[in-house]
């Protein structure tokens, strides 16, 4: 059974991950929006699972799957949205279906690609700034450029992949993308842009992927300010590039982030 309902096995920095992300004043997530997910020790994911909120959630809110067979179903073209659906499915317990989130997919995806740094947590939400950005015709360029020296260090250079149907659509695009930007930059993005849709934070830690988040919403509420007098006017790349060979400026992105 790919996945398994084992609520012993969820940390406490994924629950608290969790319930910071889905706290109402954040404008994060509303409902059953937004999922999260961490690595485990034998390669395999805890990820919230289907319909519970973020806001509410306990350890018995998540599931257990392994990642290997969730790629094999995105790579098989032959695979369906009732594949998934069987291949996400735990089981009843408590009188419960447990059920992994329809966007498991994205978070199998990080984990399954390999790069230079370890990204143990992933953090899926739809902030109404980041959305309201993604659902412009600003959209694929929106954060392209960066507005102001933390976005750049906290965020690094995100990926931008555009609108696909939650399910197998999109965790087949996503994955496609993120490969693209790990065979041309040899790392993971720490934020990814989804258009029409939201934003994934990817960290080693989950103070780091939260505060990806929280930098991400603070970079569309900026843009959507520059925007109502006028326009943006980024920093350009010319202007930071060299921050990130900076001692001072490593050490300030680790200590924000929590990468290097």
């Amino acid at each position: 059974m790919a996945t398994t309902w084992q609520p012993e096995l969820i940390s406490e920095d994924l629950l608290a991950l969790s319930l910071s992300l889905g706290e109402p004043a954040k404008d994060l997530v509303i409902l059953a929006e937004g999922n999260t997910s961490q690595r485990l020790d034998d390669g395999r994911i805890a990820v919230k699972a289907s319909g519970a909120y973020l806001a509410s959630t306990t350890r018995e809110d998540f599931v257990v799957t392994e990642v290997a067979p969730l790629i094999d179903l995105m790579e098989d073209s032959r695979s369906t949205q009732e594949d998934l659906t069987a291949l996400l499915d735990a089981g009843e317990w408590s009188g419960v279906r447990r059920r992994g989130s329809i966007e498991t997919l994205v978070h199998a995806a990080v984990q399954s690609v390999q790069s230079v740094q370890s990204s143990a947590f992933v953090a899926h939400t739809h902030p109404t700034h980041v959305v309201g950005l993604l659902a412009s015709v600003h959209a694929p360029t929106a954060f392209e450029e960066w507005v102001y020296t933390d976005e750049a260090l906290v965020i690094g250079v995100p990926l931008f992949v555009p609108y696909a149907e939650p399910g197998i659509a999109l965790g087949r695009l996503f994955l496609e993308r993120l490969r693209g930007y790990v065979d041309v930059k040899g790392e993971l993005p720490s934020a990814v842009m989804l258009g029409n849709h939201g934003m994934v934070a990817i960290a080693g830690s989950a103070a780091a992927a939260e505060a990806i988040t929280l930098m991400a919403v603070k970079g569309a509420r900026v843009r959507l300010d520059a925007l109502s007098v006028g326009g943006i006017q980024g920093l350009g790349s010319d202007a930071v590039s060299h921050y990130f060979d900076r001692t001072d400026m490593a050490e300030r992105r680790r200590n924000l982030a929590g990468t290097v």
